[in-house]
């Protein structure tokens, strides 16, 4: 007797639940396999070329690489709290990135190093200005991978300036027209300031933009009366709304999701303010361009959704026992497949999380 699947149709013919079938091949493959080697010409031969995996287009301009992401073997592996990973590998890298981007920021705000630290000691000498600018253009820029990862940052300060008169200076030029700030008259037809620095595996700059974001973060400054003044709004609020209020002010043209909650983050892990992210903030960008941590977000707990994913990404914070903004680090990096240190060493990964998170995701513990 033919044999029915859930989804109402003979089970062999189902393109879902034929795979389940031992050693059957769901329907269809079969032609679809012979009609592609049959096929000849070009079409057969962009098939199985580089470039079918490696495609360039053309988007506003700018070329555009899309290319096939790559998984672990898929061994078996299955978790609850990681529905959408199949392989041990990927939950163990998945488990490494946690522990880092833990430490991360256990060490920014117990032990900030090289620049992070300068920018603590400038708050703590009263020039909260000067500290929250270069905050900004830290993480605006991006950290850089090496032994000198501050480099871009020192270049661009010499640039755009110091931001000791932010607000005055955006006010002096937004009243002569000609929309700049710091050290934009000095480089008046010779393109962004910023042209030539480079840039982190973080970094929110586009060079096609030119200056357009940083001018458009002293204009905010300059309409809120200063950098602390937007960032602190009402003193009743609570650090966690202040961070919400904050995330949605600093909606500025090219400052998309990830750059605005980097910023948030040092800012209040390193005592500037009383700044303390509640959630990834992944709903709030559904007008943006996804990033890394929404799409690795979206893999690893098989929800698509974005108002779903931002609460299972808290529940999944909880049951770790990890800071919901330590995640937004740890997916982007266990997405990229490489490990952005934003300044800081490999060994400040906490041995504790990354013991407690393989535990949690029913893996061996880590070697010594």
């Amino acid at each position: 007797m033919p044999t029915f699947c859930r989804h109402n149709r003979f089970i062999e013919r189902c393109p879902i639940c034929s795979k389940t079938l031992l050693g059957a091949t769901p329907a269809g493959a079969g032609k679809r396999l012979k009609s592609s080697r049959d096929a000849g010409g070009p079409s057969s031969s962009r098939a199985t070329s580089p470039t079918s995996r490696h495609r360039r287009l053309r988007a506003g301009g700018r070329e555009v690489r899309v290319h096939r992401e790559t998984r672990a073997q898929d061994d078996g592996y299955g978790n609850a709290l990681v529905p959408g990973l199949h392989a041990s590998d990927d939950a163990a890298r998945l488990a490494e990135e946690i522990a880092f981007a833990n430490g991360r920021l256990l060490r920014m705000h117990a032990a900030p190093p090289s620049l992070f630290n300068e920018i603590r000691a400038l708050a703590g000498d009263g020039q909260l200005e000067r500290a929250s600018w270069l905050c900004f253009l830290t993480v605006y820029l991006s950290p850089l991978q090496g032994d000198d990862p501050f480099a871009g940052v020192r270049l661009a300060l010499e640039r755009e300036g110091d931001g000791s008169g932010i607000v005055e200076g955006a006010r002096a030029h937004h009243d002569h027209g000609d929309g700049g700030g710091e050290g934009a008259r000095a480089h008046d037809g010779e393109g962004s300031p910023l042209d030539g620095v480079p840039l982190g595996p973080r970094t929110s700059h586009d060079p096609a933009r030119g200056s357009e974001t940083v001018r458009a973060y002293r204009h905010w400054a300059l309409h809120a009366g200063s950098q602390a003044q937007g960032l602190v709004g009402e003193e009743s609020w609570t650090p966690q709304r202040r961070f919400e209020r904050a995330f949605e002010r600093l909606a500025l043209p090219g400052f998309g999701r990830m750059g605005r909650y980097e910023l948030l983050v040092t800012l209040g892990r390193l005592g500037l303010y009383e700044l303390q992210a509640d959630s990834l903030h992944l709903a709030s960008g559904r007008s943006e361009r996804e990033d890394l941590t929404t799409v690795a977000a979206k893999r690893v707990l098989a929800v698509g959704d974005p108002i779903y994913l931002e609460r299972r990404a808290c529940a999944f914070a909880q049951e770790l026992d990890v800071p919901i903004d330590a995640l937004d680090l740890a997916f982007a990096n266990w997405g990229a497949g490489e490990r952005a240190t934003l300044g800081f060493k490999p060994d400040v990964t906490d041995r504790h999380a990354l013991e407690r998170v393989r535990e949690a995701f029913d893996l061996d513990p880590p070697a010594d």
